[in-house]
Protein backbone atom coordinates (compact mmCIF):
# COMPACT_ATOMS: atom_id res chain seq x y z
CA UNK A 1 0.00 0.00 0.00
CA UNK A 2 1.66 3.13 -1.05
CA UNK A 3 -0.81 5.77 0.73
CA UNK A 4 -3.77 5.06 3.44
CA UNK A 5 -6.87 4.39 1.44
CA UNK A 6 -8.37 7.81 2.34
CA UNK A 7 -12.22 8.49 2.29
CA UNK A 8 -13.37 9.70 -1.36
CA UNK A 9 -14.92 12.47 0.41
CA UNK A 10 -11.66 13.58 2.19
CA UNK A 11 -9.64 12.98 -0.79
CA UNK A 12 -11.32 15.14 -3.23
CA UNK A 13 -11.12 18.19 -0.73
CA UNK A 14 -9.01 21.13 -1.43
CA UNK A 15 -5.88 21.04 -0.37
CA UNK A 16 -6.61 24.92 1.01
CA UNK A 17 -6.85 26.22 4.88
CA UNK A 18 -9.22 28.80 5.83
CA UNK A 19 -6.59 31.06 6.85
CA UNK A 20 -2.60 31.28 6.32
CA UNK A 21 -1.30 31.72 10.29
CA UNK A 22 0.56 34.88 11.45
CA UNK A 23 3.73 32.69 12.21
CA UNK A 24 3.44 31.11 9.05
CA UNK A 25 3.64 34.35 7.37
CA UNK A 26 6.87 35.39 9.77
CA UNK A 27 8.86 31.99 8.70
CA UNK A 28 8.16 33.18 5.24
CA UNK A 29 9.10 36.70 5.71
CA UNK A 30 11.64 35.77 8.27
CA UNK A 31 11.27 38.61 10.71
CA UNK A 32 8.34 39.49 13.01
CA UNK A 33 5.51 41.31 12.47
CA UNK A 34 5.98 45.21 14.03
CA UNK A 35 2.22 45.28 13.86
CA UNK A 36 -0.18 42.24 14.60
CA UNK A 37 -3.26 43.22 13.38
CA UNK A 38 -4.97 40.83 11.34
CA UNK A 39 -6.50 38.23 13.09
CA UNK A 40 -8.15 39.61 15.36
CA UNK A 41 -6.39 39.07 18.48
CA UNK A 42 -6.44 41.49 21.69
CA UNK A 43 -3.82 43.27 21.55
CA UNK A 44 -4.78 44.55 24.45
CA UNK A 45 -4.33 41.43 26.41
CA UNK A 46 -6.13 39.54 29.04
CA UNK A 47 -7.04 40.30 32.45
CA UNK A 48 -4.39 40.52 35.01
CA UNK A 49 -6.79 38.02 36.94
CA UNK A 50 -6.52 35.58 34.28
CA UNK A 51 -2.95 35.96 33.74
CA UNK A 52 -2.30 34.97 37.85
CA UNK A 53 -4.93 32.31 37.54
CA UNK A 54 -3.10 30.62 34.34
CA UNK A 55 0.53 30.74 36.55
CA UNK A 56 -0.74 29.17 39.57
CA UNK A 57 -2.71 26.52 37.38
CA UNK A 58 0.91 25.79 35.13
CA UNK A 59 2.16 23.54 37.98
CA UNK A 60 -0.75 20.99 37.92
CA UNK A 61 -0.74 21.57 33.71
CA UNK A 62 0.70 17.21 34.07
CA UNK A 63 -3.05 16.35 35.17
CA UNK A 64 -6.03 16.81 32.11
CA UNK A 65 -8.53 19.06 33.07
CA UNK A 66 -11.86 18.54 34.21
CA UNK A 67 -13.74 16.89 31.65
CA UNK A 68 -16.79 18.54 32.07
CA UNK A 69 -15.12 21.91 32.36
CA UNK A 70 -17.81 21.97 35.57
CA UNK A 71 -16.79 25.08 37.08
CA UNK A 72 -16.49 27.24 34.22
CA UNK A 73 -20.06 25.78 32.80
CA UNK A 74 -21.66 26.82 35.88
CA UNK A 75 -20.19 30.32 35.96
CA UNK A 76 -21.25 30.94 32.45
CA UNK A 77 -25.32 29.61 33.20
CA UNK A 78 -24.99 31.98 35.89
CA UNK A 79 -23.49 34.96 33.92
CA UNK A 80 -26.18 34.22 31.31
CA UNK A 81 -28.64 33.66 33.69
CA UNK A 82 -29.67 29.63 32.02
CA UNK A 83 -29.10 26.66 33.19
CA UNK A 84 -25.41 24.49 32.98
CA UNK A 85 -27.64 22.24 30.45
CA UNK A 86 -27.57 25.26 27.81
CA UNK A 87 -24.11 24.91 27.82
CA UNK A 88 -21.31 23.34 26.27
CA UNK A 89 -17.73 24.25 26.11
CA UNK A 90 -15.58 23.57 23.56
CA UNK A 91 -11.91 24.45 21.61
CA UNK A 92 -13.12 27.71 20.45
CA UNK A 93 -15.96 28.57 18.31
CA UNK A 94 -14.41 27.02 15.87
CA UNK A 95 -14.17 23.58 17.32
CA UNK A 96 -17.55 23.67 18.23
CA UNK A 97 -18.69 24.85 14.97
CA UNK A 98 -16.84 21.47 13.59
CA UNK A 99 -18.71 19.65 16.12
CA UNK A 100 -21.90 20.97 15.22
CA UNK A 101 -21.48 20.13 11.38
CA UNK A 102 -20.47 16.66 12.31
CA UNK A 103 -23.76 16.21 14.40
CA UNK A 104 -26.04 17.92 11.93
CA UNK A 105 -24.90 17.52 8.04
CA UNK A 106 -24.68 14.94 6.24
CA UNK A 107 -23.16 14.23 2.56
CA UNK A 108 -25.40 16.07 0.58
CA UNK A 109 -27.31 17.89 2.97
CA UNK A 110 -27.97 21.76 2.48
CA UNK A 111 -26.56 24.61 4.28
CA UNK A 112 -27.23 28.56 3.52
CA UNK A 113 -24.50 31.34 4.76
CA UNK A 114 -23.35 34.47 3.03
CA UNK A 115 -20.80 34.53 0.49
CA UNK A 116 -17.79 36.09 1.75
CA UNK A 117 -19.09 34.78 5.65
CA UNK A 118 -16.49 33.12 7.64
CA UNK A 119 -14.71 31.22 5.31
CA UNK A 120 -13.89 28.33 8.37
CA UNK A 121 -17.64 27.06 8.78
CA UNK A 122 -17.54 26.54 5.31
CA UNK A 123 -14.35 24.54 5.86
CA UNK A 124 -16.41 22.32 8.01
CA UNK A 125 -19.32 22.00 5.98
CA UNK A 126 -17.04 21.16 2.93
CA UNK A 127 -15.21 18.54 5.29
CA UNK A 128 -18.57 16.80 5.89
CA UNK A 129 -19.90 16.67 2.53
CA UNK A 130 -22.48 19.52 3.18
CA UNK A 131 -23.45 21.14 0.04
CA UNK A 132 -23.50 25.48 0.45
CA UNK A 133 -25.77 28.08 -0.69
CA UNK A 134 -24.92 31.36 -0.63
CA UNK A 135 -26.37 34.74 -0.65
CA UNK A 136 -24.74 37.85 -1.59
CA UNK A 137 -24.28 40.64 1.04
CA UNK A 138 -26.87 43.80 0.70
CA UNK A 139 -24.75 47.43 1.81
CA UNK A 140 -21.95 45.60 3.17
CA UNK A 141 -24.15 43.72 5.85
CA UNK A 142 -25.74 40.32 6.05
CA UNK A 143 -29.15 39.81 4.37
CA UNK A 144 -31.44 38.50 6.67
CA UNK A 145 -34.37 38.35 4.19
CA UNK A 146 -32.25 36.22 1.40
CA UNK A 147 -30.69 34.11 3.70
CA UNK A 148 -34.37 33.34 5.05
CA UNK A 149 -35.82 32.41 1.54
CA UNK A 150 -32.30 30.57 0.41
CA UNK A 151 -32.86 28.61 3.68
CA UNK A 152 -36.71 28.01 2.65
CA UNK A 153 -35.76 26.89 -1.49
CA UNK A 154 -33.25 24.14 -0.33
CA UNK A 155 -34.61 23.11 3.14
CA UNK A 156 -31.29 24.02 4.46
CA UNK A 157 -30.27 21.83 7.82
CA UNK A 158 -27.88 25.19 9.11
CA UNK A 159 -28.29 28.42 8.41
CA UNK A 160 -25.13 30.83 9.37
CA UNK A 161 -25.78 33.89 10.72
CA UNK A 162 -22.87 35.94 11.99
CA UNK A 163 -23.74 39.39 14.38
CA UNK A 164 -21.71 41.19 14.31
CA UNK A 165 -20.82 40.35 11.14
CA UNK A 166 -17.10 38.92 10.18
CA UNK A 167 -15.25 40.58 8.08
CA UNK A 168 -17.41 43.61 8.08
CA UNK A 169 -18.01 44.70 11.59
CA UNK A 170 -21.43 45.49 10.29
CA UNK A 171 -23.94 43.90 12.52
CA UNK A 172 -28.24 43.65 12.92
CA UNK A 173 -30.19 44.87 15.91
CA UNK A 174 -31.55 42.04 18.23
CA UNK A 175 -34.71 42.57 16.66
CA UNK A 176 -33.88 41.71 13.18
CA UNK A 177 -32.28 38.10 14.38
CA UNK A 178 -35.74 37.54 16.69
CA UNK A 179 -37.77 38.53 13.46
CA UNK A 180 -35.48 35.87 11.87
CA UNK A 181 -36.05 33.62 14.41
CA UNK A 182 -39.57 33.81 14.17
CA UNK A 183 -39.78 32.68 10.46
CA UNK A 184 -37.19 30.83 10.63
CA UNK A 185 -38.21 27.39 7.98
CA UNK A 186 -39.33 24.24 9.78
CA UNK A 187 -36.13 22.39 10.24
CA UNK A 188 -33.63 24.85 9.98
CA UNK A 189 -31.17 25.36 12.96
CA UNK A 190 -29.79 29.11 13.14
CA UNK A 191 -26.35 29.15 14.00
CA UNK A 192 -26.02 32.50 15.70
CA UNK A 193 -22.06 33.36 15.72
CA UNK A 194 -21.82 36.12 18.23
CA UNK A 195 -17.96 36.23 18.62
CA UNK A 196 -17.96 40.15 18.57
CA UNK A 197 -20.70 40.43 20.78
CA UNK A 198 -18.84 42.19 23.81
CA UNK A 199 -17.79 45.05 21.30
CA UNK A 200 -21.22 45.69 20.11
CA UNK A 201 -23.88 48.26 21.16
CA UNK A 202 -26.56 47.63 23.09
CA UNK A 203 -29.17 46.23 21.94
CA UNK A 204 -27.17 44.06 19.35
CA UNK A 205 -28.23 40.69 20.99
CA UNK A 206 -31.02 39.23 20.82
CA UNK A 207 -33.92 37.98 23.71
CA UNK A 208 -34.03 34.60 23.00
CA UNK A 209 -34.71 32.22 25.67
CA UNK A 210 -31.57 29.74 25.99
CA UNK A 211 -34.32 26.52 25.85
CA UNK A 212 -34.96 27.52 21.95
CA UNK A 213 -34.12 24.51 19.42
CA UNK A 214 -34.19 26.80 16.61
CA UNK A 215 -30.90 28.39 17.23
CA UNK A 216 -27.49 27.85 18.80
CA UNK A 217 -25.78 30.88 19.80
CA UNK A 218 -21.24 30.39 19.67
CA UNK A 219 -19.65 33.03 22.08
CA UNK A 220 -15.76 33.08 22.23
CA UNK A 221 -13.17 34.18 25.07
CA UNK A 222 -10.55 34.70 21.87
CA UNK A 223 -11.37 38.26 21.08
CA UNK A 224 -12.64 41.08 24.25
CA UNK A 225 -11.39 38.70 26.71
CA UNK A 226 -8.09 38.28 25.16
CA UNK A 227 -7.49 34.20 25.47
CA UNK A 228 -6.89 33.43 21.92
CA UNK A 229 -3.82 31.43 22.63
CA UNK A 230 -5.89 29.39 25.10
CA UNK A 231 -8.84 28.38 22.32
CA UNK A 232 -11.98 28.47 24.84
CA UNK A 233 -15.23 29.04 23.04
CA UNK A 234 -19.01 28.24 24.67
CA UNK A 235 -22.42 27.21 22.75
CA UNK A 236 -25.44 28.23 24.12
CA UNK A 237 -28.70 26.14 22.93
CA UNK A 238 -31.54 23.96 24.28
CA UNK A 239 -29.89 21.50 26.41
CA UNK A 240 -31.85 18.50 24.05
CA UNK A 241 -29.11 19.98 21.34
CA UNK A 242 -26.62 20.86 24.00
CA UNK A 243 -26.72 17.11 25.05
CA UNK A 244 -25.57 15.51 21.53
CA UNK A 245 -22.22 17.00 21.74
CA UNK A 246 -21.53 15.14 24.39
CA UNK A 247 -21.63 11.89 22.20
CA UNK A 248 -19.23 13.13 19.63
CA UNK A 249 -16.80 15.57 21.39
CA UNK A 250 -13.58 15.41 22.48
CA UNK A 251 -14.15 15.03 26.25
CA UNK A 252 -10.83 15.72 27.26
CA UNK A 253 -10.44 18.84 24.77
CA UNK A 254 -10.03 21.78 27.39
CA UNK A 255 -6.86 22.23 28.83
CA UNK A 256 -6.48 22.72 32.97
CA UNK A 257 -5.06 26.07 32.34
CA UNK A 258 -7.45 27.29 29.66
CA UNK A 259 -9.91 26.24 32.25
CA UNK A 260 -8.69 28.72 34.45
CA UNK A 261 -8.22 31.35 32.56
CA UNK A 262 -11.68 31.60 31.18
CA UNK A 263 -13.25 31.40 34.77
CA UNK A 264 -11.35 34.21 35.49
CA UNK A 265 -11.39 36.31 32.99
CA UNK A 266 -15.22 35.92 32.81
CA UNK A 267 -15.00 36.89 36.84
CA UNK A 268 -13.15 40.07 36.06
CA UNK A 269 -15.82 42.00 34.46
CA UNK A 270 -14.07 45.80 35.07
CA UNK A 271 -11.16 44.39 32.54
CA UNK A 272 -13.80 43.48 29.86
CA UNK A 273 -15.11 46.85 30.15
CA UNK A 274 -12.14 48.56 30.01
CA UNK A 275 -10.81 46.82 27.03
CA UNK A 276 -14.46 47.71 25.08
CA UNK A 277 -13.52 51.24 25.88
CA UNK A 278 -9.97 50.76 24.72
CA UNK A 279 -11.48 49.00 21.58
CA UNK A 280 -14.48 51.72 21.25
CA UNK A 281 -11.34 54.38 21.00
CA UNK A 282 -8.99 52.13 18.72
CA UNK A 283 -11.98 51.89 16.05
CA UNK A 284 -12.31 55.73 15.95
CA UNK A 285 -8.33 56.29 15.62
CA UNK A 286 -8.31 53.82 12.74
CA UNK A 287 -11.09 55.91 10.81
CA UNK A 288 -9.14 58.99 11.10
CA UNK A 289 -5.61 56.40 10.02
CA UNK A 290 -8.06 56.00 7.23
CA UNK A 291 -9.40 59.18 6.40
CA UNK A 292 -5.98 60.75 6.76
CA UNK A 293 -5.19 58.47 3.31
CA UNK A 294 -8.41 59.11 1.39
CA UNK A 295 -9.75 55.55 2.38
CA UNK A 296 -13.41 55.26 4.53
CA UNK A 297 -13.83 53.21 7.71
CA UNK A 298 -16.70 51.70 7.77
CA UNK A 299 -19.01 51.23 10.95
CA UNK A 300 -18.13 48.53 13.13
CA UNK A 301 -19.48 46.77 15.94
CA UNK A 302 -16.35 44.28 16.37
CA UNK A 303 -12.70 44.83 17.64
CA UNK A 304 -12.05 45.62 13.84
CA UNK A 305 -12.70 48.07 11.13
CA UNK A 306 -13.02 47.03 7.47
CA UNK A 307 -11.14 49.86 5.88
CA UNK A 308 -13.04 50.58 1.99
CA UNK A 309 -9.96 51.25 -0.44
CA UNK A 310 -11.88 52.99 -2.83
CA UNK A 311 -10.69 50.60 -5.23
CA UNK A 312 -11.24 46.81 -6.10
CA UNK A 313 -10.40 43.48 -4.37
CA UNK A 314 -7.00 43.10 -6.60
CA UNK A 315 -6.03 46.46 -5.23
CA UNK A 316 -6.92 45.64 -1.88
CA UNK A 317 -4.77 42.35 -2.05
CA UNK A 318 -1.48 44.25 -3.36
CA UNK A 319 -2.11 46.92 -0.18
CA UNK A 320 -2.01 43.88 1.95
CA UNK A 321 1.19 42.36 0.75
CA UNK A 322 2.56 46.13 0.67
CA UNK A 323 2.11 46.32 4.36
CA UNK A 324 3.26 42.85 4.87
CA UNK A 325 6.44 43.77 2.87
CA UNK A 326 6.22 46.47 5.80
CA UNK A 327 6.28 43.94 8.61
CA UNK A 328 2.29 45.31 9.20
CA UNK A 329 -0.17 42.25 9.39
CA UNK A 330 -3.56 42.93 7.68
CA UNK A 331 -6.62 40.64 6.15
CA UNK A 332 -8.80 41.87 3.78
CA UNK A 333 -12.42 40.10 2.68
CA UNK A 334 -12.33 37.57 -0.05
CA UNK A 335 -15.47 37.92 -1.97
CA UNK A 336 -16.19 41.00 -3.97
CA UNK A 337 -17.33 43.43 -3.59
CA UNK A 338 -16.54 43.55 -0.12
CA UNK A 339 -12.86 42.82 -0.92
CA UNK A 340 -12.40 46.33 -2.11
CA UNK A 341 -11.51 47.26 1.86
CA UNK A 342 -8.56 45.53 4.45
CA UNK A 343 -9.64 44.50 7.90
CA UNK A 344 -7.37 45.73 10.35
CA UNK A 345 -7.39 44.55 14.37
CA UNK A 346 -7.60 47.40 17.03
CA UNK A 347 -4.65 47.49 18.99
CA UNK A 348 -2.78 49.34 21.32
CA UNK A 349 -1.61 52.80 20.36
CA UNK A 350 1.75 52.16 19.82
CA UNK A 351 0.82 49.20 17.54
CA UNK A 352 -1.13 51.71 15.66
CA UNK A 353 1.37 54.07 15.20
CA UNK A 354 3.20 51.80 13.10
CA UNK A 355 0.02 50.95 11.15
CA UNK A 356 -0.12 54.71 10.60
CA UNK A 357 3.10 55.14 9.34
CA UNK A 358 3.16 51.86 7.09
CA UNK A 359 -0.11 52.63 5.56
CA UNK A 360 0.72 55.73 3.69
CA UNK A 361 3.50 54.66 2.24
CA UNK A 362 2.22 51.40 1.06
CA UNK A 363 0.00 53.53 -0.56
CA UNK A 364 2.29 55.32 -2.47
CA UNK A 365 4.23 52.82 -3.43
CA UNK A 366 0.95 51.32 -5.29
CA UNK A 367 0.24 54.76 -6.96
CA UNK A 368 3.68 54.45 -7.91
CA UNK A 369 3.38 51.17 -9.59
CA UNK A 370 -0.61 52.15 -11.42
CA UNK A 371 1.39 55.46 -12.68
CA UNK A 372 4.47 53.69 -13.83
CA UNK A 373 4.92 53.92 -18.11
Amino acid sequence: MKTPRFTPLVAGLPATVPFVGPEAHIRANGRPFQARIGANESGFGPSPEAIDAMCSAAPDAWMYGDSECHDLREALAAHHGVRPENIVIGEGIDGLLGLLVRMIVAPGDPVVTSDGAYPTFNYHVAGFGGVLHKVPYRDDHEDPSALLARSEEVGAKLLYVCNPDNPMGSWHSGRIIERMLKTLPDGTLMVLDEAYIDAAPPGTAPQIDADDPRVIRMRTFSKLYGLAGMRVGYAIGAPAVIAMFDRIRNHFGMGRVSQAAALAALQDQDWLRRVQSNVATARQRLGQIAADCGMYALPSATSFVALDTGHDGAFAHRLVNALMARDVFVRMPFVAPQNRCIRVSTAPDPILDVFAAALPDALAELDQTRHAP
